[in-house]
């Protein structure tokens, strides 16, 4: 296939464009600067500009873009930067996929559609919840309609926490547990719906090669945990004792209205929409991911 791929930088995107590569698909990255190697292409979402002939005879292209929902505390002006940093790029890319012709278009969104669920299991079709991330969650997939109405297969990926060995939730906390510093976080009840990063670029090549998924697809492994259980497999692993405990209130004093949506809140999320399609997870348990993660390569 060719794939066009924007937010290629990133976590995910860095190791998806190696994994398309190394299965043997062409992969074309959008950049918002002058272009400096062959596989590159310029395109400025808010004047809607791509590079002439960056679409032809595409057969799919892959959203992941989006500014970091925990990079800052949240205000205002931040809850516009993270709205205007997903629909922006997605309205772009949904009307050029149109007007190219593209027949796939798979689209970044997160398992904080759902907000808070406490322990009831979630799956694709559980309707979205309430709160500033599910709203903003919405936003982010409604503004893939002009594709979705012209026919396009558009899959929309609930990504949720991901573990790899540098970056993402474990690169966060790693530092934190090595230095025994490690604990659970408020009540430690609310569900961490976690995911290896070799599972997600697994699933996200999976969905492009399979041809039949579309709508909303969970990305979170067969297993969530709460983030007590999630505590104490870290800190096993890493041989560090996480005996601290987080309050609310310092979370909240630190975090403003991230604590309360994105930390003490969480999703028991399943991957049906995965595990129908016949995908298989090289990590379905956590021990095994967090093994993967702490182990150099």
């Amino acid at each position: 296939m060719r794939v066009v791929i924007a937010g290629s930088s990133g976590l995910i995107g860095t190791s998806l464009v190696a994994a398309l590569r190394s299965g043997g698909h062409d992969v074309l990255r959008l950049v918002r600067r002058r272009p400096a190697a062959p596989d590159e292409r310029f395109w400025d979402p808010p004047s809607a500009k791509i590079d002439e002939g960056t679409l032809e005879r595409v057969d799919a292209v892959v959203n992941l873009c989006g500014a970091g929902v925990g990079d800052r505390r949240w205000n205002d002006a931040r809850k516009q930067v993270l709205l205007d940093s997903r629909t922006t790029p997605t309205e772009v890319l949904a009307a050029a996929v149109v007007q190219h012709r593209v027949p796939v278009l798979v689209n970044a969104s997160a398992v904080g559609f759902y907000g808070d669920t406490g322990e009831a299991l979630v799956d694709e079709g559980t309707p979205s919840g309430t709160g500033f991330l599910a709203a903003l969650c919405r936003e982010w997939e409604g503004a893939t309609r002009q594709a979705e109405e012209a026919g396009v297969r558009v899959v929309k990926l609930r990504t949720g926490l991901v573990i790899s060995p540098s970056g993402g939730l474990f690169g966060k906390l790693k530092p934190l547990f090595s230095f025994g510093l490690g604990g659970r976080l408020g009540s430690g009840r609310q569900y961490m719906p976690w995911i290896a990063l070799d599972d997600v670029v697994a699933a996200v090549v999976h969905v492009l090669e399979t041809g039949t998924v579309g709508g909303p697809v969970n990305l979170t492994a067969p297993s969530p945990v709460t983030n007590a259980e999630f505590t104490r497999t870290l800190g096993h692993a890493l041989r560090r004792p996480a005996p601290w405990v987080v309050p609310p209130f310092a979370l909240k004093a630190v975090l403003g209205g991230l604590a309360e949506e994105g930390v003490l809140a969480g999703q028991r999320a399943v991957p049906k929409a995965l595990e129908r399609s016949g995908f298989t997870f090289l990590h379905p348990a956590l021990g095994s991911a967090v093994a993967a993660a702490i182990t150099p390569r």
